[in-house]
Parts: C-alpha cells; structure tokens; sequence
C-alpha cells in the first residue's frame, strides 16, 4: 500500500449523475448544536440540498443511514450553500442558499426521537429575496464592522454587487470595467471585498466606497445626472497576476496578520491586505481547489490544494510538507472536525464523490520470513555460473540490434492484389486528363493468432499514386480471428509515378500483465507487407513508334524470348509469335516502345523521355526473371554495354533545381508584398479612426494593388509548387533508371546496390528546407572520400555538417561524373572507411589502384556530354 495515499474515513456517493462545483459544499455546525461538530452540507445543480453527520466506518462496510440527517429537493439549482449568522435578532447560525434568481435563508433543526427511527431533521425558512439579476457567487461577513451579525454580498453575472442586511435589501452597485464574473471574498480586518476581475486583476473595493457611490439604480439616467447623484466607485488596490484565477480566500489567524490567498491557474499567490505580494509559488500542475486552514509556526500558514491528476498537496508556505494520493479529482475542499478527530479533509468531486479522509500512514503487517541456513555447494554455483556466461557469450555475438523474428508472428497482414484491373474505376477526384482512369483492387487480410487490442491499418502509396481510404480502425480481435478490407489504388496526379508498390503497416497492442511501476497495460507491436501494383494501372497497349529521343538496349545471356509470353496483358493474341515490337501509352500522354531483337539476345527499350524508360525497362527485367526463374534456369542475368545517359540526366536536375529557386523568389516576393500590405493596412487603420478625417491620398487604390499581386504571387508559387513536384516524380525514375543501369553495367551486388539507392534516393518527398540536391551531393561527397578515394589523404578530408541549398548544379554534376568515372576505374562501394581493408576486400583479381584522371582536376563544362563505354573509357561529345 502507498504511503502517500489519502486514508479513507468515510465516505459516499451523492445521487446519480448530478453535478457539483466549488461552491455546493460547505463545513459547519448548522443545527447549532453546541458539541463543536461539523456537518457537511452538500448542494446540486439538481437542486438536492443534503446534510451529513459523518461517523467513523470500518474498512468494508457501508455507509449508515443515519449519517444523512436530511435530503431535500428545492427545485432550483444551488449555486453555493453558506452557513453563519444571517437572521437578526439572534447570534445562531443558519444557512444560505444561493439559486440562479432567489437567496433563501433556512434554520436546521433536529427533534429527539422516541422510537427506534432516531432523530428526525427539518429546515424552516426564515426569509427569501428574489433576484432581479442572474447570481453567480456570494461572500458574507460582518459588513461595516456590524457586532453580532452577517451580510451577504451576492454577485451577479453582469457584474453588480447586491447586499442584504439580513431581511432587509440595502444597494447594489456596478463593478467597473466589468466582463466576466470572478471569485469574490470580503476582509474583515480592512472591510472591503476583493475578487478577480477578467484583466487578471486582484481588485479590492471599500464596503464604504461601494456604501457612498453612485446607486446602480441610476445607470440609466443621462451622464449629467450621474456626475451630480453620487461619487463613482473607485478602486482600493490592484494587482496584475497576469492570469484567471480559480478561487480566493482571506484568512487571519491571528490579529496581527491577516493574509490574501489567490489560486490562479499556474501560480498560488498570498497578498498582504495593501495588496503586496508576500509570496508566490508556481504549480507544475493544473490546480483544481485549495483552502488556508491553519497556522503551525508563527508567521507561516499551512494551505490544501488539490490538482487535476488527483492529488492533495500541503504547503506550508511555498514549501511542499506532504503530498497524498486521491480516488477522484476534487472540485471542493474543506477542513473539518468529527467526534474526537480533528483536522479530518473533506473534499468533493463534480461527479458527487464525497470523502471524509485524513493524512497518516498505515503500519506494515509484512515480515521477511527467515532464511534457511546451508552449506554452499562451490561445484554447483560454478556450473551454473559458466552455464550463464555462455548464454552472454552467445547473446553477444548478435550483431542485430532488432530481435530475430518470430517462427510464428502474432499478427500477420498480407495484401493480395488483383490481377485484373476494376469493371468500373473507383477514381476519385482524379487530375489525370485521360479518358478513363482505371483502378485496381486490393485486398488487404489481418489474421491474428493471440487476442489483440485496438487494431489500425494504413495503407500507404507514393503520390501521384492514391487510394480510396488509407486509414483502417477495428474492434478488439479475438485469438485465432481474422479482418478483411478492400479497396482500390489508381492516378491521382497528373504525372507517371517512379514505384508501383504500396506498404500497408498494422498496429496493435497485446494485452499483458499491468508493470507495477507504471501503467502500461500492453506491449505495442507493428506488423506491415508490401504489395506491387500492376503496369496496366499507369499506361495501356499502343502503336509503337519508329523514332524516340532516348534509346536504351539490355543485353542478356538467353535467347531472346517472345513478348506473347512475358507481356501476355500487353500483346494481342492475334499476333502470336511474331510480335516482336510493343507499344506503351501512359495515362500523361507520353510514349514508350520496346523492341525485341530476332537474332540477338538483345531488348530495346525507346522513348522521347528518359524518364519514361524506367518502369518499362523495370517491368522488362522482372518478367524476363520471373520467366526463366519458372523454366529452373538459375543463371539468366540482363547486363548494360551502353552508355550511361548523365547528360539527359543533368537536365532534369537543372530542371528540378530551377523550379527550387523559383520558389525560394516566390516565397520572398510574397513576404516583401505581405509586409507593403499590412504597413497600408496600418496607415488606412490609423485614417478611420482619427476624429478628423484625412483624405486617403489612394492609398484604398494602392492597398486593392497589394491585395492582387499577392493572390497573383500565392497562385503563381502553387503552380510552381505543382511543377517542382512532377519534376521530382520525373528526376525520382530517372535516378531509378541510371542506378540500374549503373548495377548492370558494374554487376553490382544487392548490398552495393543498397548503398547506390541510399545515395541517390536519400529522401522520399522534396522540401525547401532540404531538397534532393544537397542531400545527394553530400552523400556522393562522402563515397568518393572513403570507399572510392583514390589515397589516404582524401579519406582526412572532413564534409560539411551543415547542409544548405547551393548556388548552382556545377558541383553535384561534377560529383556525379566523378562517381561514375571512379567506378569504371575498378572502385567498388562498400561502408568501410579502412582503405587497405576495403582494397583486399572489394577489389578480387589483382585490381590496381584507381589511377589519377584528367577529368577528376576539371570541372564539368556547359554543353559537353560525357559517355560512359562498357570498358570504363570517357568520351566527350560538344553539344551542337
């Protein structure tokens, strides 16, 4: 059990969901008793006004009877419930009921019973006042310095004070400045009241101020007849605490010293009666409650404050003495004596959780039971010892920072697609500008092995790719139970995507056994598969075409193989075998041929943009794998004799690149333009409100001026913003493209084909704040100084750690040449920075080091080509 837990005294619930706040519970001896005991009174907004005389309950049993003296509907809510001496002619004490338009006073009284029903109680009400304004709060006390008697101060929601002698109503007046209503106390040391205004001000009023000011009944005569009937109500101090504030109190325990307590909504403050501040401390915690209730040690005061995450704090000043956990969140506390203990805590919730608790410690019935006495067994402890040292041994050698994967998965997801596109397409809101745009299917199933809780499935895929719902919620799934989705993935954007895969990633919770240190009640899990999308999705068959700009030939080591057999989607079966050219036609508009070679083992592949060639040329090598993978020939591999297109390639960098510092001029036009906009705001703003007008010298003209140009400049850069997201797509399959070109002309492996990708593909959207091409450059930058340096002294050279947009593509270009220069002179990729090690580890067969080039000490020049041949030569072509 935790020692710093509230200990439970008593304790009940108030009805069934009725509501309460800060005002509905009050502490006192209302039925006058004389025995010193407190009762509580407890109000609702369902308007039930109970009493209780708590007794003491063991642990277990239930609350008597008998601890509820009455019960009550008024049938108006109760805002707040006071308890003091509010009927004239006697000093006993009463009660104070506030509702929305009426303040009625009761007398509590109990009769003795004869039988065994016990005493019976019952409230008479001595008088009432009906409200002409809405309440919202009141305070009493003996206003004016009156002997033997309380006067109650109502505030109502439009800010007027209305006070009652007793039976009797005396004035009201209207607090200035007034917006909202806010907590309201009165001092009787200083005689005023003090609340909280809505400027987060402490502000303290004079009952004799407020007696001799102007009548709120006047607020309706003219200005001339409010400055000859009476004085306005002036403000004794203020204070700015800068925030709302929830309750305040002023206490005085003692006659020297009587101290303002304000609990605002981060800070707890104390004030003196001028207003100065004694202390203040701030909360690291959302406060709900507090109340002042006793003074220890001279010149110091103990304060309760409860919070929003159920705790009770006691401060003794600013210090922190004790800290208490609660059931519930309290939205009243108070300090009360029952029977023979004093000091018992009384809070209450919003729900109706009413508890009578104390601060103690309960005492620990736990006693280690005694260890049994033996000999040590040294051969025994020794073999266990090394049986443990080989389990660390062996967890060691694990490399993986991941645990190995399960032999059955808790959860599994897979995603089937299928094979034939949609009857009818589920495009939506397609920006394609083709005749049809078609759609395929894809289910998704969910099959789960143990029971899991609250399950998501997103579906992922890159744009211009889209899907007709990404986000997936289900119920809690049961052992050995299973969920399946549908939907469909087609172009949205108009432009050709780079990949034609999807993700689609499942995350769960297993439920497992609350850690007693927290309350964690699960183990998140994540379970994901990806699925490839069909060609057909993107483009359907065409005529092919006889010319194109960029031409491509993959060679392979088998006979060349019909398309009716690879491309049996694509190709009429009318053909038959003697197809031997196929034409493509993307949904964007643009063309691509692939060619088939009769007497060589070679494959075509043409087109008037590069980047077109890469899912073709993609498609091309997966199907011819999957042809001879089915036909057990394990030795079939496609490589590249041509040369790689860098110049083609450069363009679209430039491309990208141009629209990147397009958009950095849009973005400083449109700040140049917003800042000319609000300054003819501001001059036109201090126009309308001067008291003699100006002639506006047009500057309504010049301000219609601005307004155009920035809508003119904000559609400008999104267009801008479109056009650098299709030039990303398009630069994106390009690079796709050379690094596979690059890996079949190089015969790269998979894990130097990793470390290709990584280099040229290290981000999967475009931002201003880091774009492609310095990211790219600094990974290139990187190889070319560690696994492809040509000497030891390149491999100190240290890389910038800051990336930043560059001026130009020069150095990129110049990078990306280099690259490949240094690999068709033998280098090889590889993580190791060691140079020695990497040399005898990635370079077989007695390769020599790189050797120095004339191109690495040059720069790439404006209108030059540079070649890539099969046997690793350079040459230039001058662009015509």
């Amino acid at each position: 059990m935790s020692l710093f837990k509230a200990r439970d005294w008593w304790s009940t619930i108030l009805g069934e969901k009725e509501e309460f706040d800060q005002g509905c519970l009050c502490v006192a001896d209302v039925d006058n008793s004389g025995s010193g005991r407190d009762k509580v009174i407890v109000g609702s907004y369902m308007g039930y006004l109970r009493i209780f005389n708590p007794h003491p309950v063991k642990p277990g049993d239930e609350v008597q009877p008998e601890d509820l003296l009455l019960e009550v509907q008024l049938r108006e809510p109760i805002l707040q419930v006071e308890v003091g001496k509010f009927v004239s002619g006697t000093e006993g004490l009463h009660l104070a009921v506030l509702h929305c338009r009426k303040l009625c006073v009761y007398a509590v009284s109990g009769t003795l019973g004869n039988v065994e029903h016990g005493n019976q109680y019952q409230i008479k009400l001595m008088y009432e006042h009906n409200l002409q304004r809405t309440a919202c709060n009141m305070t009493y006390g003996p206003f004016g310095g009156v002997k033997g008697r309380d006067l109650i101060c109502i505030q109502s929601m439009d800010g007027m004070l209305m006070l009652f002698e007793q039976e009797s109503y005396a004035f009201g007046r209207f607090l200035p400045g007034f917006l909202l209503p806010g907590p309201l106390t009165y001092s009787s040391r200083t005689d005023s009241f003090i609340t909280v205004s809505s400027c987060q001000q402490v502000e303290s009023y004079k009952y004799q101020v407020l007696a001799f000011a102007t009548d709120a009944d006047e607020r309706q005569e003219t200005e001339q007849q409010k400055l000859s009937s009476g004085k306005r109500l002036a403000v004794d101090w203020v204070l700015n605490i800068g925030e709302q504030a929830l309750d305040i109190c002023v206490v005085s325990f003692n006659q020297g010293i009587s101290s303002v307590f304000v609990l605002g909504e981060r800070n707890f403050f104390c004030l003196k009666d001028n207003g100065q501040i004694r202390f203040m401390k701030k909360l690291d915690y959302s406060p709900s409650c507090f109340i002042p209730y006793c003074s220890v040690q001279e010149g110091t005061i103990n304060t309760l404050i409860g919070n929003h995450n159920k705790m009770l704090n006691v401060y003794q000043d600013v210090t922190l003495k004790w800290a208490t956990q609660l059931p519930h969140i309290p939205v009243s506390v108070k300090v009360a004596n029952f029977h023979d203990l004093k000091g018992v805590i009384v809070t209450l919730t919003d729900d109706g959780h009413l508890q009578c608790s104390y601060l103690g410690t309960d005492p620990s019935l736990f006693q280690a039971p005694k260890v049994d006495a033996r000999e040590i067994n040294y051969e025994e402890m020794n073999a266990e010892m090394k049986e443990l040292q080989k389990i660390i041994r062996e967890a060691t050698k694990m490399q993986d920072i991941l645990p190995e994967s399960e032999k059955q998965r808790d959860v599994t997801v897979t995603a089937e697609v299928s094979p034939d596109l949609d009857a009818e397409s589920q495009a939506i809101e397609s920006e394609v500008k083709a005749e049809a745009v078609p759609s395929v299917t894809v289910k998704i199933t969910i099959q789960s092995r143990v029971a899991v809780q609250k399950p998501s499935l997103a579906v992922c895929v890159q744009a211009p790719l889209a899907v007709t719902c990404d986000q997936f919620v289900f119920d809690d799934l049961e052992p050995d139970s299973s969920e399946t989705v549908v939907l469909s993935v087609f172009l949205k954007g108009n432009c050709t995507p780079s990949e034609l895969e999807g993700n689609c990633m499942v995350s769960y919770t297993i439920p497992t056994e609350v850690n007693l240190c927290s309350l964690i009640s699960g183990i998140l899990r994540v379970a994901q598969c990806n699925f490839s999308l069909p060609l057909q999705l993107v483009c359907f068959p065409s005529q092919p075409s006889k010319a194109a700009n960029h031409k491509l030939t993959i060679d392979t080591n088998k006979p060349p193989v019909t398309f009716l057999n690879i491309f049996p989607d694509f190709v009429d079966p009318s053909e038959g075998d003697q197809a031997n050219a196929l034409g493509f036609k993307f949904l964007t508009g643009s063309k691509t041929t692939l060619l088939a070679s009769k007497t060589s083992q070679r494959y075509r592949i043409q087109s008037d943009q590069l980047e077109d060639l890469w899912l073709i040329t993609k498609e091309l090598t997966r199907r011819l794998e999957e042809h001879f993978k089915k036909q057990n020939c394990k030795d079939f591999a496609c490589t590249f004799s041509g040369s790689i297109p860098l110049q083609e390639y450069f363009e679209l960098i430039d491309r990208h690149f141009e629209l990147r510092l397009n958009a950095e001029k849009f973005q400083e036009l449109l700040s140049e333009r917003a800042v000319q906009f609000r300054a003819i705001e501001r001059r036109l703003l201090t126009r309308f409100k001067d008291k003699t007008p100006a002639p506006l010298q047009h500057l309504d003209t010049l301000l219609e001026g601005t307004f155009r140009e920035v809508i003119a400049l904000a559609d400008a850069a999104e267009e801008n913003q479109a056009n650098m997201f299709q030039a990303f797509t398009k630069l994106k399959s390009a690079t796709h493209l050379v690094i596979m070109l690059i890996s079949l002309w190089q015969k790269l492996s998979t894990d130097q084909v990793a470390i290709l990708e990584a280099t040229f593909l290290p981000l999967a959207e475009d931002t201003q704040e880091l774009g492609w091409e310095e990211t790219v450059d600094a990974a290139v930058s990187y190889l070319l100084r560690t696994c492809l340096s040509k000497s030891s002294k390149e491999q100190a050279l240290t890389l910038s750690s800051q990336l930043c947009m560059p001026k130009d593509t020069s150095r990129l270009k110049k990078n990306i040449t280099l690259f490949c220069d240094r690999l068709a002179k033998g280098g090889r990729l590889s993580l190791s920075t060691d140079l020695a090690t990497q040399q005898a580890a990635v370079m077989p067969g007695g390769c020599a080091t790189i050797p120095e080039s004339d191109l690495e000490e040059r720069t790439v020049i404006p209108g030059s080509t540079a070649m890539f041949s099969s046997h690793g030569q350079i040459t230039k072509q001058k662009s015509k």
